[in-house]
Order: C-alpha cells, then sequence, then structure tokens
C-alpha cells in the first residue's frame, strides 16, 4: 500500500476506544449466545456459517457506530455496506470471526473491528471473549494485550518457528487451494496450526505466540484489524512476493520480520497440488 497521510493521534485515539466500545459490546453478545444458539445456516458456500449470534454481535456494533460515528461508513460481513458520507475513512467490522467455530463450541473466534483510512488500516481492535483477551491498536500507538504491550517474537529460521494459515472456502473448487503450502511448511518448521479465525490468527503473530501467517481468499473485515496489530507490535505484512500487500486481494503474508523472506519464497515457489476429489484411490 501506498504511503498516505494519516489522521492525528488524537484522533486515532479516539476512534480506538470507540472500536473497543463495539468489540466489547459485541462480545458480550457472543458470550451470551455460546452453547445457545437457535439457528445455524450456510450464506451459499459450504462451510460458510451464520448464526443468530453473528447477527445480534454486529447489530450491537452499528448501535455503538450509529451513536458515536454515524458520518463513517462501514463494510461490515453480515450487513454489506453501510453508507455514511463521502469519507477517507472504512470501518471493516467481523461481528464473529470463526463462525464454524464458535457453532462447534471450539475456543477460537473473535470480534474484529478495523478502521481503513484512504484504504490503509489505521486502528484495529481484536477481542477474543472465551480467552478474555483484547488486542488493540493504532499507527503510532503501539499494541497491547489488555493494555499490556505486546511484540512480535524474535525466531530467526524456519525451522525453529510455528506458523498458522486457514483454508478458504472455494477451497473444493480451487486448485490454488494452500494445501500443498500447508504440507510443505510443515515439513519445513516445528508446526503449522490451523486456528479458524484470521483475527485470532494476527493477534497470535503481534504478541508473538506464532511467528507467522499466512492464507488466501479472505475478506477486509478478516484482516483490517489484524493488520494493524501486526504492524503496531513490530512485524511485517505484504503480499506473499514481499510486494506491498492489496486489501482485495484476500492474500497475506503477515510474520515477526525475521522469516518474512524465506516464509514467502517457499510460498512463491511451491506448486498447488490440486483438489483432492480429482485423486483416484485403490
Amino acid at each position: 500500500m501506498s504511503n498516505v497521510s494519516l489522521p492525528s493521534l488524537k484522533d486515532l485515539n479516539i476512534f480506538l476506544d470507540i472500536a473497543t466500545e463495539a468489540a466489547l459490546a459485541a462480545g458480550s453478545v457472543l458470550q451470551q449466545f455460546w452453547g445457545n444458539l437457535e439457528s445455524i445456516e450456510e450464506k451459499g458456500r459450504s462451510g460458510d456459517l451464520v448464526t443468530n449470534a453473528d447477527r445480534a454481535a454486529e447489530a450491537e456494533i452499528l448501535k455503538v457506530f450509529q451513536r458515536h460515528l454515524p458520518e463513517h461508513p462501514i463494510l461490515a460481513e453480515e450487513s454489506g455496506p453501510i453508507a455514511g458520507s463521502q469519507s477517507d475513512y472504512l470501518w471493516a467490522i467481523d461481528p464473529l470471526d470463526g463462525t464454524t467455530n464458535y457453532a462447534h463450541q471450539y475456543p477460537f473466534y473473535a470480534v474484529s473491528i478495523g478502521l481503513l483510512y484512504q484504504g490503509k488500516p489505521v486502528v484495529g481492535v481484536v477481542f477474543a471473549p472465551f480467552l478474555n483477551e483484547l488486542y488493540r491498536a493504532a499507527t503510532g500507538l503501539g499494541a497491547t494485550c489488555n493494555r499490556q504491550p505486546i511484540h512480535v517474537s524474535k525466531t530467526a529460521t524456519l525451522a525453529n518457528s510455528l506458523l498458522v494459515t486457514g483454508f478458504a472456502y472455494d477451497r473444493r473448487e480451487r486448485d490454488d487451494n494452500n494445501y500443498a503450502e500447508f504440507c510443505r511448511l510443515t515439513h519445513l518448521t516445528q508446526g503449522v496450526r490451523r486456528g479458524g479465525s484470521a483475527a485470532v490468527d494476527l493477534a497470535f503473530v503481534a504478541c508473538g505466540r506464532l511467528d507467522g501467517y499466512w492464507e488466501r481468499g479472505l475478506s477486509p473485515w478478516d484482516l483490517a484489524a489484524g493488520i494493524v496489530l501486526v504492524e503496531e507490535a513490530g512485524g511485517r505484512v505484504t503480499a506473499y512476493d514481499h510486494s506491498p500487500f492489496q486489501m482485495d486481494s484476500g492474500r497475506i503474508l503477515a510474520t515477526n520480520g525475521p522469516l518474512h523472506e524465506p516464509l514467502g519464497d517457499v510460498l512463491q515457489n511451491t506448486r498447488p497440488l490440486g483438489n483432492p476429489d480429482q485423486y483416484q484411490t485403490s
């Protein structure tokens, strides 16, 4: 992404506090619905779920923004684009990142609220209610977990690293499905995890629990908040080929820094494995 002018630190602090209020409100809703879902539906692709908890949490977030920043446009996962006035700002909101996990009561899920300014992520809040962890960051203000500063790891080699990735909903339809990359990097590292929530994955890179993350097929609401966390914690975010990250590509490489070049090189030089449905077994 190209360099852009930024809002003042005062404004960023205000936006960060508003996003925090919204994330905590949504997290409270998710805790209320935990284990008590009334509806679980697919949104079109197999495995792409939405629940009454997603919708209720998003409604709480939108109430907060309507109260504080009614003029700001919003891109919300369940409601889609919500027009405000003409603005350099855009809020990218995922009320429940990790819906499949949540529906199965697997506790890796989060609320993700990010602010883009002229297309660049500048504010990020990720709240993981089950873990009771609140991650916050804004450009120039650093990154925290539960108000304590966080930093990326210092792991310097792939052989000593623990990575994380995911698989897009269209993985059954594409040869470019991340299966080959997962297998190769599992072989080259101490392990590759599949968490099921991009927001949590990026937060864990930011706080040093994981050393690097890559994935494809993602949306702005999956990534905007986590990108700010990683960058403000001292990490690096680009495309696979180390070129500037493009939000509309849906493809991200985020690392602690030292692993960025070697991990990106592996991703660029791994041929797709293809769809397993094409293979015959005897």
